[in-house]
């Protein structure tokens, strides 16, 4: 089936549609990865974006059980120059657009994902949406409505864990604060031996403290970190009591708690 990505300047690509049928609105960002397309689909930080990925043949590996970063997809859709069909690896479980299709993840392929880069690099990041019916055509109202929705407000409360966990270990004691971590994280400090405590974003600085962690991880997550107001409070409340580590995210809100300025880059 054909298959249209709109962006919020006009232009249109089109070419046919991959995963599950329908649309989706996001940021248009592009990932020059040639492999790791399972991790960047089931990353929290790429909550509420389109990711475009510029090397040419995406899914050749499949989808294993192992490599997922969450429990599900966090992106909005998927754009490639070229789905595998039939991919090749001891590990794969399901082909990438079965895991599309069974998570509602629209998608589209046969488009120039690298003409797409350049007017990405050029213009900066857009929001865009994809169509899967070829016989919807957008008006500019319309899609006004539809990026002003895709806007996530404050996304981190969205990929935050509800509820605190606890892995227990033998070695430091870590107090994680789940801002969207990556999975990959968590095992990092569980497989070194840590005890770690994994808290929500809500978390206060007492609920954090009470754990007497030897350290506190602040890990990655989407959005703006400006954003994060109750989170920056948080951090500033925990400063100068216990060693503080930053990812991503995490590593931005350590700058604003101590008093510096972010801003967005060009691309993401």
């Amino acid at each position: 089936m054909k298959a249209r990505l709109w962006l919020e300047d006009n232009t249109v690509f089109e070419g046919e549609a991959i995963g599950a049928l329908g649309c989706c609105a996001g940021e248009v960002v592009f990932n020059t990865s040639m492999t790791g397309y399972q991790e960047i689909l089931t990353d929290p930080s790429c909550a509420g974006q389109i990711v475009a990925m510029t090397y040419p043949l995406i899914g050749n590996y499949g989808i294993n059980q192992e490599d997922s970063e969450s429990s599900k997809p966090w992106l909005k859709g998927l754009i490639v120059r070229e789905l595998c069909k039939e991919p090749s690896n001891w590990r794969s479980s399901k082909t990438l657009n079965d895991y599309l299709v069974s998570h509602n993840i629209v998608g589209i392929q046969g488009i120039d994902t690298r003409a797409l880069a350049r007017k990405l690099r050029e213009n900066g990041t857009m929001y865009g949406i994809i169509i899967s019916d070829p016989d919807f055509i957008p008006q500019q109202e319309y899609l006004r409505s539809i990026f002003e929705d895709a806007a996530i407000k404050t996304p981190v409360e969205k990929v935050t864990r509800k509820e605190t966990f606890h892995i227990p270990g033998s070695g430091f004691r870590a107090a994680l604060l789940d801002y969207g971590a990556r999975a990959s994280i968590i095992r990092s400090l569980a497989e070194r031996g840590c005890d770690v405590t994994i808290f929500p974003a809500t978390a206060t600085a007492e609920e954090v403290l009470a754990v007497n962690p030897n350290g506190i991880v602040l890990s990655n997550g989407p959005g703006d970190p400006r954003d994060c107001v109750f989170q920056i409070q948080v951090i500033r409340d925990l400063l100068g009591k216990k060693p503080i580590f930053g990812v991503c995210l995490g590593h931005e809100l350590i700058a604003l708690a101590y008093g510096g300025k972010t801003a967005k880059l060009k691309y993401g």
